[in-house]
């Protein structure tokens, strides 16, 4: 079996920008209802983080006429690694530009990927550090637990549509370093319509699928925050139905990742999903595993259907 020398320039998911039409709804949900807190606002922005972000933010909500994803951001691993992946996008034909930062970060190589998503890549970031009243007990934590709504802990990982499955998650590995992970080709052969890829040693860091509408790119499916346990996941069922938050899908188990998932809308109509597991690849040689169908035909591990509008519903809406 051929072995090729694995790409560590990358080093996680540092941030996403959502945009959204209910701007005030919006972040009354990401910050009562999903437990955020609020770092700062510059004109049509608010700048948010979780309790366990070590950077200073991880999301960036902003006004706008529709929903979707603004842009994402990943992080370099040093400043030579992040020349040396702008080197290999404009080496692969992608075409970016230089921007001067933004709240958080320091200067950024923003383009466009394969997908029509706005990407960038940086290393400068700016870590939190917790004012008084908000110092952790633990001097590993980068700040105390606040227990605030459904309270998840860090970023953790995004899907992304696109109509060549295939074509989005070779340019992620050969600019960015995305190691594969599982896939998805329904029956076994043909067409590919979905890949898990992670950066380090997650089950992913990005998710990509089949995007179901003709003509359509650049769209989101979802952005996920991490919660510690099975139990926090139920406990944000509870605070989405107190909340009366749409819940779309769960609470239940991936067969793929094995992760314990919760999909809801947030009021400007971007998925959101709580999350929690995930195997973890400590393999140098790791195989991607195919998937044909669903184990002994089950939607999900336990059996759950998958609703329509898991397959059907993106940002921007069509």
């Amino acid at each position: 079996m051929s072995y090729q020398e694995p790409i560590y320039d990358v080093a996680k998911l540092g941030h996403a920008e959502l945009l959204t039409p209910k701007f005030d709804e919006s972040l009354r949900f990401f910050t009562e209802v999903y437990g955020l807190d609020v770092v700062a606002t510059e004109g049509d922005s608010a700048y948010l983080r979780a309790w366990g972000d070590h950077d200073l933010t991880s999301l960036k909500l902003t006004a706008s006429h529709q929903a979707g994803l603004g842009h994402v951001g990943w992080r370099a691993m040093s400043p030579q690694a992040l020349e040396r992946r702008v080197a290999a996008l404009e080496a692969y034909g992608i075409q970016g530009r230089w921007i001067d930062g933004d709240v958080g970060h320091g200067k950024a190589y923003r383009f466009t990927g394969i997908g029509g998503h706005e990407m960038e890549l940086y290393f400068e970031s700016e870590k939190y550090r917790a004012p008084e009243g908000k110092q952790a007990y633990l001097p590993n934590q980068p700040q105390k637990y606040h227990g605030r709504g459904v309270a998840v802990e860090r970023i953790d990982h995004i899907n992304l549509l696109t109509r060549d499955v295939v074509e989005m998650r070779t340019f992620a590995a050969e600019t960015l370093g995305f190691k594969l992970r599982e896939h998805l080709i329904p029956g076994g052969q043909g067409e590919e319509v979905g890949a898990w890829m992670s950066l380090m040693n997650k089950a992913h860091d990005l998710a990509i699928t089949k995007e179901p509408a003709a003509g359509a790119s650049g769209r989101l499916h979802h952005l996920a925050y991490y919660a510690s346990t099975r139990e926090e996941v139920l406990r944000a069922a509870e605070i989405f139905m107190e909340n009366d938050v749409f819940i779309e899908f769960g609470p239940a188990k991936h067969s793929r990742t094995q992760g314990f998932f919760l999909y809801v809308y947030e009021p400007g109509g971007n998925r959101i999903e709580v999350f929690a597991g995930g195997f973890h690849i400590f393999e140098p040689d790791w195989e991607p595993v195919t998937w044909g169908t669903e184990v002994k035909g089950r939607s999900t591990a336990w059996g759950l259907e998958c609703p329509p509008s898991f397959h059907e519903h993106a940002t921007p809406l069509l």
